[in-house]
């Protein structure tokens, strides 16, 4: 259970009235006074920062869900959706600029990327840092980066640079050493300067091909390096290989899972196995991908715009999304009058 925070107002409130019944016959004349003191205004709370959210979500007691998004308007369509955390994933990035996920994209090109996310949002962005593009010095750069721009967190994999997609078939997957990527962690962690950015470490074994012994070894090594959460990936087409992790991990931090590969599991069976997150890694990108084939085909095939204006977002909600009304009403206030 969650800790409810102390409420000084609520105990003041209480503290006034209980003096106004002890001295209501004796003391008529204090009344208004705190009256008054009851009366006033509880200061607005201080905005939670994006990285505290993130670190609430992932030691909630609920099962957690993030969204990918690749860009700015995926992003805020995310938060609009209802999801409390994105999840920027490596693979959706690449995928927008059409390079491979491989690292033909530069950190400081992904980074650019998050900005616009980022300022497009107030939900908190769990990077999909791949490996963190070399080795602890150019992770822990990329920590203060991040910070910088309002991310609330990074993942990081512990396979070589550069990495290769979990999801390929029969492409070589190799690790990074243990001790080696436990140390890129520890210097992550020292790195970061808001004590809530959030650093996962994402457990690659059961993708290379080794079993559940190397799995545990990694991510109790990570663990104690000071990650904030592990990341079992597996891409089996059952949660087989997560079912018996979380049965020998015994909720030692949090585990989150991204069940791509395994879609049909129902989400109950994640709660029950004690999974903190769920993250839906590349979904928005792959649906608008299959959108802007059929349309583009469409339009080629008839010549016409008649058939496909139905069935697309208006020029007007594009404008919501990149919030028009905003600039059209600065522009009253800021622009002179003609």
């Amino acid at each position: 259970m969650k800790a409810s925070g102390f409420n000084g107002s609520r105990v003041f409130r209480f503290v006034c009235s209980q003096v106004l019944k002890e001295f209501s016959a004796q003391a008529e004349h204090v009344r208004p006074v705190l009256c008054r003191l009851m009366s006033t205004r509880t200061p607005a709370p201080t905005k939670e920062k994006k990285t505290t959210k993130l670190k609430r979500m992932l030691t909630s007691p609920e099962l957690e869900f993030i969204m990918e998004a690749h860009n700015g308007i995926s992003a805020r369509i995310v938060q609009e959706a209802g999801f409390k955390g994105i999840w920027g994933s490596g693979l959706s990035l690449s995928a927008q600029w059409c390079v491979r996920d491989s690292n033909e994209a530069s950190w400081t090109q992904v980074v650019d990327m998050l900005e616009f996310m980022s300022d497009a949002t107030n939900i908190p962005i769990l990077l999909d840092a791949d490996t963190g593009y070399g080795n602890f010095n150019n992770a822990r750069r990329l920590v203060r980066k991040l910070e910088d721009r309002g991310i609330a967190g990074a993942c990081m994999e512990d396979k070589l640079f550069p990495k290769t997609n979990s999801l390929h078939e029969g492409r070589a997957q190799p690790l990074a050493d243990i001790e080696e990527f436990a140390l890129k962690i520890k210097a992550c962690k020292e790195a970061q300067r808001d004590p809530d950015f959030c650093i996962v470490a994402r457990v690659e074994a059961f993708i290379s091909g080794w079993g559940l012994d190397e799995a545990l070894k990694r991510a109790e090594a990570y663990r104690n390096a000071g990650a904030d959460a592990i990341l079992m990936h597996s891409k089996k087409s059952d949660p087989s290989e997560i079912e018996a992790f979380m049965k020998v991990w015994k909720n030692q931090g949090p585990v989150i899972i991204v069940p791509t590969k395994y879609y049909k599991t129902p989400t109950q069976h994640f709660r029950d196995m004690g999974v903190s997150m769920v993250i839906w890694a590349n979904h928005n990108m792959r649906a608008s991908v299959q959108a802007m084939q059929q349309t583009s085909a469409e339009i080629y095939k008839l010549g016409s715009l008649t058939t496909v204006e139905s069935k697309i977002a208006t020029v007007k909600e594009v404008f919501r999304l990149q919030d028009e009304p905003e600039l059209v009403k600065a522009e009253e206030r800021y622009l002179p009058k003609k």
